[in-house]
């Protein structure tokens, strides 16, 4: 399959930072003057920071997609030097992408880049433990770059979801627990190859269905991965087709659940994942649940 991804012609920006607040992702940071992407794992290819260059210095180039590489990414990185390395490294970090950031110490480490002003290697990254001190490195960069909005940047809730039902468990005064286990969960703003999607059983449910049915948490959230959508009022749905194919091609989901209302303009939501289904050279179960205005599970089936 093929995807979508910015790229940014270093000659024409002016690190204005106008496009910094409109990538939903974080993956655009003003580094040494210019608008530098530092993490294309989490560029959804939309495009809405090109509106905001004043300088035309950004563009979206469609390639052939590979399963994601952090040891390519680190190669393609390391030649924009050092503040563009942290930056990325804090990004892994921020989004708990732990396993890709233990990749890239580790490609530090074997490449003996000097992150740091005199001597890194031997302090910073010796041991892939040596986190404390690469958090210095990068603590040392933050005033130096712009971010994007916190209020969208990924979040992995399920260590922390353990600990939380464990604890109602134990209380069983306690209001019962979310079962959300990442943010963000809207179609436009989610990452389709965060970690929280890697072999996951997705539920892509309707705005309105977690309104009306009572029981959404406990019954149908437990244990998967949430996206919401409206598929009569949202905009750009083509991205949700290449976000749902990336999903199962890419991310390797195993099942994905289908939950609408009963009012029609929620079968669009249905029609979207058999475009996905179409596009993709492997298939996965795909279960259909309709729910009632008044909140009642009407019909569940296996499409």
């Amino acid at each position: 399959m093929k995807r979508k991804i910015i790229q940014i012609d270093e000659e024409k920006c002016n690190g204005c930072g106008l496009c910094i607040p409109n990538c939903h992702e974080g993956a655009l940071q003003i580094i040494d003057g210019k608008a530098r992407l530092i993490s294309d794992l989490f560029c959804d290819g939309l495009g809405a920071c090109i509106g905001h260059c004043p300088e035309g210095a950004i563009e979206i180039v469609e390639r052939e997609a590979e399963a994601y590489s952090e040891t390519k990414v680190m190669h393609q990185i390391v030649g924009k030097g050092r503040n563009t390395i942290l930056a990325h490294l804090e990004h892994l970090r921020d989004h708990k992408e732990f396993d890709l950031l233990k990749e890239a110490v580790d490609y530090i480490k074997t490449n003996q880049i000097d992150l740091r002003p005199g001597s890194l290697i031997a302090e910073t990254v010796a041991t892939t433990s040596a986190f404390p001190s690469l958090q210095d490195a990068i603590q040392s960069k933050k005033s130096e770059s712009v971010c994007g909005c916190a209020g969208s940047a990924p979040k992995d809730f399920r260590i922390d979801m353990e600990k939380v039902n464990a604890s109602v468990e134990e209380t069983t005064a306690m209001p019962m627990a979310s079962e959300l286990r990442q943010w963000p969960v809207q179609m436009h703003l989610l990452n389709p190859q965060a970690s929280y999607f890697k072999n996951a059983d997705v539920l892509l449910a309707a705005d309105c269905v977690a309104f009306a049915l009572g029981d959404f948490h406990n019954s149908y959230l437990k244990g998967k991965t949430l996206a919401i959508a409206c598929p009569k009022l949202d905009s750009n749905k083509e991205s949700y087709v290449e976000k749902l194919t990336s999903m199962i091609m890419l991310a390797n989901i195993n099942t994905l659940t289908v939950m609408m209302m009963e009012v029609p303009c929620c079968g669009g939501l249905l029609a979207l994942t058999q475009m996905a289904i179409q596009q993709s050279n492997r298939k996965i179960p795909v279960k259909k649940i309709i729910v009632s205005i008044k909140g009642e599970v009407l019909h569940e089936e296996w499409v």
